[in-house]
């Protein structure tokens, strides 16, 4: 997938808070990450989405100074992000945390953050994250899903410019993962900048602005995301028939879904590359139907699409 004139070359052309510029990573024989470039200005909210294995990890850690590229560049806010200086706008949130396990929550928050020069009050931190009330437990104590609230609170105790999450919400119920959504929205409504990993599609759907799909080391597609969303071929429509309507002209793929304990007629989900046509033959067809929806494609769809695409451009190129 490309990009327009609102694209990455636009956004480089502006001030930028990460750019990572021609950037490989080798980790033995394997290379995690192979002539990567990623500008993120002030004010996004990027989603990178991948599968397991493919460099979304690492790409954060060289931007967060853990590790060095083997080639290339990494600028946080202008500077190298291996240099502390550098780093004192930055919260970052890594897939494991190690929290001290016999300090309590509020001890924590209080040591991490007299590390920065503003920061936010530790009440207020814990009760915008839902911690309050577990200012004096100790971190050893406390269940999965509340460390890694706590992890992400502790990201953005220093008021930092940049935040860095990787896979922020895995583990979480579906209450506490609303609960930190909106918590990373309140930042970036107030001017934060987000770079995020997630293997949940739904919740880079729900958050990201703009979309980057990594694999195999490589950028498969960096755009909005509704251009993401805009270049899937396909549309679903859905509708309730007791008929059979997967014969119909230009259903590519057909799904019947009879819901479990609601009387009436089942749900069909029918893929077609021209929702207006189908719908025109079921009228016209005289098959009886309700309760018709179209629905534009899911972020699903549209990672499975660019990645397969991309993937296989990539595997051509590569056989000449």
């Amino acid at each position: 997938m490309t990009e327009g004139p609102g694209g990455a070359a636009a956004r480089r052309a502006g001030p930028t808070l990460v750019e990572v510029d021609r950037v490989t990573k080798r980790f033995g024989d394997v290379t995690a990450l192979d002539d990567v470039s990623l500008s993120v200005g002030p004010g996004e909210l990027v989603g990178m989405l991948g599968p397991n294995g493919a460099g979304k990890s690492t790409l954060l850690s060289l931007v967060s100074g853990q590790r060095r590229p083997d080639a290339g560049t990494v600028r946080l806010g202008g500077g190298d992000p291996r240099d502390a200086a550098s780093r004192v706008p930055l919260g970052l949130t890594p897939q494991e945390t190690g929290l001290p396990p016999t300090l309590r929550v509020g001890e924590v928050v209080e040591f991490v953050g007299r590390h920065y020069p503003s920061r936010v009050p530790t009440a207020e931190l814990l009760d915008r994250f839902g911690l309050a009330d577990l200012a004096k437990r100790q971190t050893g104590s406390l269940s999965g899903g509340q460390k890694r609230r706590l992890a992400v609170a502790l990201s953005l105790v220093g008021r930092p410019r940049v935040v860095l999450l990787d896979e922020p919400t895995t583990g979480l119920d579906v209450g506490a993962r609303q609960a930190l959504w909106a918590a990373i929205r309140e930042y970036h409504a107030d001017g934060g900048t987000v770079l995020l990993t997630s293997h949940y599609l739904e919740e880079v759907q729900e958050l990201a602005q703009r979309v980057v799909v990594i694999d195999r080391g490589v950028v498969r597609a960096d755009a909005p995301l509704e251009t993401a969303l805009a270049q899937v071929a396909l549309r679903r429509v859905l509708v309730r028939s007791d008929a059979p309507l997967d014969a119909l002209p230009g259903v590519v793929r057909a799904e019947r879904v009879a819901d479990p304990g609601t009387a009436g007629d089942p749900r069909w989900e029918l893929y077609t590359p021209d929702a207006d046509a189908l719908v025109r033959e079921l009228v016209t067809s005289g098959t009886p139907f309700h309760g018709l929806e179209i629905r534009g494609a899911s972020l699903e769809e549209a990672f499975e699409q660019m990645v397969a695409h991309d993937a296989v451009r990539t595997d051509e190129r590569s056989a000449r």
